[in-house]
């Protein structure tokens, strides 16, 4: 049994840092926008949140899919005009 201040042992799985985490480029790339979007969102305070580390810029992944579930719940539903003028 490992005592305080031990080392872990090497069955151990080490976790990265950034696990759960991506960069403004990669988010970016899966959206299908460019970097420079995503840049003015954060100027304005409108995209997801993200967090700065240094000069890398970092989105949470479950934030980043919070985000899109509230942009789907605030897009306003078009009328369908009924029929032919």
């Amino acid at each position: 049994m490992p005592h305080l201040g031990s080392m872990p042992e090497l069955k151990d799985k080490p976790r990265t840092l950034l696990t759960g985490w991506i960069s403004r480029l990669d988010l970016a790339l899966e959206l299908g926008l460019s970097v420079d979007t995503l840049r003015r969102w954060e100027a304005m305070r409108t995209g997801p949140p993200c967090v700065r580390a240094g000069r890398k810029v970092y989105y949470r992944r479950a934030a980043v899919e919070d985000w899109l579930e509230e942009q789907e719940q605030a897009a306003p539903r078009r009328r369908r005009s009924g029929g032919r003028r």
